[in-house]
This record gives C-alpha cells, sequence and structure tokens, in this order.
C-alpha cells in the first residue's frame, strides 16, 4: 500500500474511531453542541471552509480507485468529506439543520456512530497493518 494510504487510512481510521466514542460518552452535550453549531451561520461556514479543505487535501493527495478496498475507502471518505463542504458552504443553516432532522440524527445518533467507529476499525487496521511502499 502506498504510504500516504496507509498514512490517510490510519489518520482517518483513528479519527473516526476516537470522536464517536467522545460523543457517545457526553452524548446530551454532544447533540447539543451539534444543533447550535448548525443553527449558527458563522459556525457553518467556518465549518463548511476547513471541511472543504480536508477534503479537497484528501483527494488531491489520494484519489484512488484501485489497489483493494482500504484505498477505495479512503478514496471515498474524501468525496464525501468535499461534498460536505460544499453543502455546509452553499446551504443556509437553516437548510443544514433541516438535513440533520431529515436524517434523524439525534434518535440515530448511536447507529451513526457504531457505522464510524467500524469504518475506523477497519481503515485502523488496514493503516497498520500493511506496510507502506512508495
Amino acid at each position: 500500500m502506498l504510504h500516504r494510504t496507509t498514512f490517510l487510512s490510519k489518520l482517518i481510521g483513528l479519527y473516526s474511531i476516537l470522536v464517536p466514542l467522545s460523543m457517545l460518552t457526553h452524548k446530551a452535550a454532544s447533540m447539543a453542541a451539534v444543533n447550535a453549531l448548525v443553527r449558527s451561520a458563522p459556525s457553518v461556514l467556518i465549518l463548511g471552509v476547513i471541511t472543504l479543505a480536508a477534503g479537497l487535501a484528501m483527494l488531491l493527495a489520494h484519489n484512488i480507485w484501485s489497489g483493494g478496498a482500504v484505498p477505495v475507502v479512503v478514496t471515498l471518505i474524501g468525496w464525501i468529506t468535499l461534498i460536505k463542504g460544499l453543502l455546509f458552504l452553499f446551504l443556509l443553516p437553516e437548510a443544514v439543520a433541516d438535513l440533520l432532522q431529515s436524517l434523524h440524527y439525534q434518535q440515530l445518533f448511536p447507529g451513526f456512530a457504531a457505522i464510524s467507529i467500524l469504518i475506523g476499525a477497519y481503515l485502523t487496521y488496514g493503516g497498520f497493518r500493511h506496510p507502506s511502499t512508495g
């Protein structure tokens, strides 16, 4: 596996495990923070800029659609991050809040967290299991 695939796999994997675990530990405070964040225009703008930059960085460094499942998952996460950043930038905060509500984010948060943790575990395992090349 390429060095950048290994690095991004470890980075995204560990992030995708630690953040949801932290949020599950303090679920009420986390849900209140997310709700407040998406209703604040300045916060949504800053979140959009940072998320867009992260998505662009991932894709410019790693837009790889072959070589196994790990590189493809890393690339998919880069595209999802880019699209999420664009949504934050182009949607009004009310629309972002409505989108979260339509996804039943607060009620289904444990499920969303579990999906993130599983993907994170897979990427972390894949990143630490395979030695870097190139």
